[in-house]
C-alpha cells in the first residue's frame, strides 16, 4: 500500500511539472506569437446585410416560436424527444438544471426583444414573462448538483442570474408588486452563493467531476463554463447586485490560465487538454466557439490584454473560418466534428461574440453586425427556430433564444 502511494505521488508530481513546463513555454513566446497571429488573421469575404424587413421578420418569427412553445407551467423545454445517443444526464437533477437554464434564456430573449415588438406582442410577452418568472422563482432554488460527477447546475445558476438581472432592469415587469424585485435580488444572491459552493478546487467552474466526486468539485474546470459564469456575474453587477470578489478573481484566474498567446483557449484547465496544447480542440479552429465568450468575460472584468484589436481579430476569424463551427452544427455526437467541435457551441459562440460589439468603434460594430446578421438569418428554420444540437426538447428553445438575442445586438448597429 505504501509503495502504491509513492507511485501515485510521483505520477501526480510529474503531471504538474509537465503542465508547468507547457505553460512556461507559452509565456516565453507569448508576445512574438501573439503579434504574428494578430497580423496574419484571415478576413471574411464581404456579404450583403439583411434588409430591415428580413432582420425584423426573423426576430419576430423567433419570438413567436418562444411564445407558442412555452410549457403550461411557464417553463421551456423538457426531457422528451430522446434519441439513441443522449448526453450523460442523471435524473432528475440534470434536467432540473437544463430546464432552468433554457427557461432563463427564453425570458432574457423575450425581454430584450419586447421594445421592437408591436403592442399586441408586447402584451403577450408580458404575460409570458410573468408566467415564466413565477416558475423560475419556484424552481430555480431547487437546482442542485445532479450527482457526484454531473454539475450541470452551474448552467442553471448562471443563466438564472442573467434572466433575473434582465427582469430587474426591465421597468415593465416590475408592475406586479413592489416586493417582487426584492425576491429576484435575493434569488440572484442565492445563485451566487451556490456558484461559490460549486467552484472548482482549481478555480473556475466545470460541469463534470470524474476525479474524487468531492463536496467541492475536483474535476476539470472549463474555460467557457467559467466565462459563462463571469458574464452572468457582470450582468448582476449592472443590475445593482454586489458580486463577491472571490468569485470574480477565481474565474478570471482560471480563464487567464487557459489562454494561449493567440487568444485561443484550452478547453479545460487540467488533464489531457492542458497537456496537449496543440491538440485540435485547443487550436484556433477548435476554440472558435470558446474564444468569443472567454475574451468577452475577461474584457468585462477589465483584463487589459483583451484589447479591441483582439476582439476584432477573433470576430473576423469567427466569420472567415465559420465553416469549422458550422460543420459540427446539428451533429448528434458531441465533439465528433473537425477540431473536436461540438454542435452546441454554434449559437452559444455567436451570441457571446455579438455581446462583445459594445466595446468596439462604430465602424467595426457595423461590419461585424453585417456578417453576423447574415449568418444567423440564413440559418433560421422554416418553423422560425434555430437549433444546433439535438438535445432532448431543449435545443429549439435555447437555440432560438440565443439567436434572437444575437440578432438584437446586430439590429442595434444596422
Amino acid at each position: 500500500m505504501h509503495s502504491m502511494q509513492v507511485f501515485k505521488f510521483i505520477a501526480r508530481t510529474s503531471w504538474l511539472v509537465l503542465s508547468w513546463l507547457c505553460m512556461t513555454h507559452f509565456a516565453a513566446v507569448s508576445a512574438e506569437e501573439a503579434n504574428s497571429f494578430l497580423d496574419n488573421t484571415p478576413r471574411p469575404k464581404p456579404v450583403t446585410a439583411p434588409s430591415s424587413e428580413e432582420l425584423n421578420g426573423a426576430i419576430q418569427r423567433g419570438v413567436t416560436f418562444l411564445l407558442e412553445s412555452q410549457n403550461k407551467n411557464g417553463s421551456w423545454g423538457s426531457a422528451t424527444q430522446t434519441k439513441d445517443l443522449n448526453i450523460y444526464a442523471p435524473i432528475p437533477g440534470a434536467h432540473h438544471a437544463f430546464r432552468a437554464g433554457v427557461t432563463s434564456l427564453a425570458i432574457s430573449a423575450l425581454l430584450q426583444a419586447k421594445p421592437r415588438m408591436g403592442e399586441d406582442d408586447r402584451d403577450l410577452i408580458d404575460d409570458s414573462v410573468d408566467h415564466a418568472a413565477d416558475w423560475l422563482e419556484q424552481h430555480l432554488p431547487r437546482v442542485k448538483r445532479a450527482s457526484g460527477d454531473a454539475i450541470y447546475n452551474v448552467w442553471g445558476h448562471s443563466y438564472g442570474i442573467e434572466a433575473l438581472s434582465d427582469l430587474l432592469q426591465s421597468q415593465e415587469t416590475q408592475t406586479v408588486s413592489s416586493e417582487r424585485p426584492e425576491v429576484w435580488k435575493q434569488l440572484i444572491r442565492e445563485q451566487m452563493d451556490l456558484l461559490g459552493r460549486y467552484e472548482s478546487v482549481d478555480d473556475g467552474w466545470g460541469y463534470y467531476d470524474f476525479r474524487a466526486h468531492a463536496k467541492q468539485p475536483s474535476g476539470s474546470p472549463t474555460s467557457f463554463t467559467t466565462a459563462t459564469v463571469l458574464a452572468a456575474l457582470h450582468k448582476a453587477k449592472e443590475a445593482g447586485i454586489e458580486v463577491p470578489q472571490k468569485l470574480v478573481d477565481s474565474g478570471v484566474t482560471l480563464i487567464q490560465r487557459t489562454r494561449k498567446p493567440d487568444f485561443s483557449y484550452f478547453y479545460s484547465a487540467n488533464g489531457a487538454t492542458l497537456n496537449q496544447p496543440m491538440r485540435s480542440i485547443n487550436r484556433p479552429g477548435g476554440s472558435l466557439g470558446r474564444s468569443q465568450v472567454c475574451n468577452l468575460a475577461l474584457r468585462l472584468w477589465d483584463d487589459e490584454e483583451v484589447t479591441n484589436e483582439v476582439l476584432n481579430v477573433w470576430l473576423d476569424r469567427l466569420f472567415a473560418r465559420n465553416l469549422w463551427l458550422d460543420i459540427g452544427r446539428k451533429r448528434p455526437v458531441p465533439h465528433e466534428s473537425h477540431f473536436l467541435v461540438a454542435g452546441y457551441f454554434y449559437y452559444y459562440g455567436h451570441w457571446y461574440a455579438a455581446r462583445s460589439f459594445e466595446f468596439l468603434e462604430a465602424s467595426d460594430r457595423r461590419r461585424h453586425a453585417v456578417q453576423m446578421s447574415r449568418l444567423i438569418c440564413d440559418k433560421q428554420e422554416r418553423d422560425g427556430t434555430w437549433w444546433d444540437y439535438p438535445f432532448y426538447a431543449y435545443h429549439r428553445p435555447y437555440g432560438t433564444a440565443m439567436a434572437v438575442m444575437t440578432l438584437l445586438h446586430c439590429a442595434d448597429e444596422l
